[in-house]
């Protein structure tokens, strides 16, 4: 019985002729024969020219990187060369890591001038300014670009010593109280060692320090700045107060910065252990980029929970060594500056002080755990639990 519908080799024929009216039957192609490639429309790179700057650009940042951690590598082995080799824990260790704090915490409160200028003065005049835009512009005007860096002197010099003790401290404090604890006590009992350790280190930072904070402060809260620089502001406030003028606000001074260093390295090191715990692999694994930028990530998320809690006393330290009077005793002085501004005055200026000191301790974590690559040194944070005893 003859199909009714037409058979596949003849729909084929019909509609996909290989050759102008049909297909030979014999003409079939073989296994033998070679197939037909296509090839694909060539585009006209005159169309493209912005895809072809960005690869372009792509081509030559990647390039650039390579050159520089080419120079990295060489500058980093000559230093390591020069010193001959630094062992975990000896002299050599504390002053690569004494030198790595004063790098970090020297140059980061430098760039940060501007920003500690507006939030210092609005912490003694809290309707001073509207904003941080509106402060440098009015600052500008009136003193020109000079004026938003006024400070910058002593807060180099005075965080740059207390930046080496801090550091250098803190992994002396930290080996020595877990030497003191034995492994197994201070692997499990970690957080208070590191709240010990940054503790101890701050304290005695904090008296390098409080000279250089003095002048800052006054010299950014007083308009036009009482003093020029760092050595002027030394003689101004010596001479008319004695020695115990750059030092009276010590006090204050531990109480905003040693809750804020044990913030600060306590939740850093937790932070970064956390971060490594929840990354496959081990630290060891990742690359020196990668671990810095843990590093950073780490800093900046301790940095916004040591703002919040050192902050009222970081108020109390500007509105003291502005407006303490000759003589007048510690607890006198607190209690009237408390009756003026209230409590809601403690936290005048937060927002800002988060914002900055989330970004400085973030970039000093950065630039010191950097600098310890550069020595050849471990990265800081993330440490395995000691080997179980068999």
């Amino acid at each position: 019985m003859p199909l009714l519908f037409p058979s596949q080799d003849t729909l084929h024929d019909v509609f996909h002729p290989a050759v102008p009216f049909g297909r030979p039957k014999g003409l079939l192609q073989t296994q033998s024969s070679p197939p037909l490639k296509r090839q694909m429309p060539q585009a006209r790179a005159e169309l493209y020219t912005t895809w072809s700057a960005i690869d372009d650009a792509k081509s030559k940042a990647n390039a650039l990187s390579a050159e520089a951690t080419k120079e990295f590598e060489k500058a980093s082995a000559a230093a390591q060369a020069k010193v001959g080799g630094i062992e975990l824990y000896s002299a050599k260790y504390y002053a690569a890591c004494t030198f790595g704090g004063l790098l970090a915490c020297g140059l980061t409160h430098t760039v940060v001038t501007p920003l500690d200028l507006v939030k210092c003065r609005r912490q003694v005049d809290p309707k001073l300014y509207t904003g941080n835009f509106q402060a440098w512009g009015k600052i500008a005007r009136a003193e020109g670009f000079r004026g938003i860096y006024t400070g910058w002197s002593p807060t180099f010099v005075g965080y740059s010593a207390q930046g080496a003790f801090k550091y250098g401290g803190y992994e002396f404090f930290k080996k020595w109280y877990a030497d003191l604890a034995g492994p197994e006590a201070a692997y499990k009992y970690k957080t208070g060692l590191y709240l010990a350790a940054s503790a101890s280190a701050e304290f005695i930072a904090d008296v390098a320090l409080c000279p250089f904070e003095a002048v800052k402060v006054r010299m950014q809260t007083t308009i036009p700045p009482f003093a020029s620089g760092t050595l002027a502001g030394i003689n101004a406030v010596t001479a008319k107060e004695g020695w115990g003028g750059l030092y009276k606000g010590l006090y204050p001074l531990w109480g905003r910065q040693i809750p804020y260093t044990m913030m600060k390295f306590a939740s850093f090191e937790t932070i970064v252990e956390m971060i490594y715990d929840r990354l496959p692999g081990q630290k060891s694994d990742y690359s020196k980029a990668a671990q810095t930028g843990v590093s950073f990530t780490g800093g900046y998320l301790a940095g916004i929970l040591c703002a919040i809690v050192s902050h009222p006393a970081d108020v109390m330290v500007s509105k003291l060594n502005a407006n303490r009077q000759p003589g007048e005793a510690f607890g006198a002085a607190m209690g009237r500056i408390y009756k003026d501004i209230g409590f809601s005055g403690l936290w005048n200026g937060l927002p800002v002080r988060i914002v900055m000191i989330g970004t400085l301790t973030g970039l000093q974590w950065m630039i010191y755990d950097y600098f310890k690559i550069f020595m050849g040194l471990p990265t800081t944070g993330g440490a395995a639990p000691p080997p179980q005893k068999s």
